[in-house]
């Protein structure tokens, strides 16, 4: 059962995944990474490292450095294709988006470090706002804060948790969102993969990017 705790458009799925789907999620990403390494984004006009590291599967991938933000076919660093997106996070879009076309890219970001963040912003660079955004957590809680249209609006606050799924779209697809901070150590999941002996917290974002 979903929750639209933030507001209208947004779907809260409190430990939608168990133990065994997240430890089957986590030995994909570990082969998709062999493929698609992590990489560092950067900001575009400052060219600023950011504090979490990230890589992306499916038919394309987002990414950020010098020359902006954009969707791409290839790994900005190796130029390979990026990896497939495992049947299980097709299954989950399919269940929870509501959307009948499939997801072109699985952003995922890897918050290894005790200040690793994320701003607010907004998720625009796609040609199908029709289309909702599916976010998964992995490993460490985190807390989640989500705004309105407007930058400068109220939010609100939400603790996710390993295994939980978030949904935003509709009147909600374009508000603010952002990370403040990771509970570090709240969860030993990721620690159980050697690609992620540190810890840490994995967030999958599943996107469609081209017009329906």
């Amino acid at each position: 059962m979903s929750h639209n705790i933030l507001g209208a458009g947004t779907h809260y799925y409190p430990e939608y995944w168990g133990s065994a789907a997240q430890n089957q999620i986590l030995q994909e990403i570990t082969e998709a990474l062999v493929v698609a390494p992590l990489f560092q984004p950067r900001m575009p006009r400052s060219n600023q490292p950011w504090s979490i590291r990230m890589s992306n599967m499916g038919p394309l991938g987002w990414v950020s450095d010098k020359n902006g933000y954009r969707y791409q076919p290839n790994h900005p660093e190796t130029k390979a294709p990026w990896p497939a997106i495992p049947q299980s996070l097709h299954d989950l879009w399919a269940e929870v988006s509501g959307c009948a076309a499939p997801p072109e890219c699985c952003l995922i970001n890897y918050y290894d470090k005790p200040r690793s963040k994320m701003g607010l912003h907004q998720d625009r660079d796609e040609a199908a706002f029709e289309a909702p955004v599916v976010s998964v957590s992995l490993g460490d809680s985190a807390v989640f804060r989500m705004g309105g249209a407007q930058r400068r609006g109220p939010t609100q606050s939400l603790k996710l948790h390993s295994g939980d799924v978030f949904v935003f779209g509709g009147a909600a697809r374009l508000n603010f969102h952002g990370l403040d901070r990771v509970l570090h150590g709240s969860s030993q999941l990721l620690t159980q993969h050697d690609a992620f002996a540190d810890g840490g917290r994995l967030n999958l974002t599943l996107r469609r990017v081209s017009p329906i």
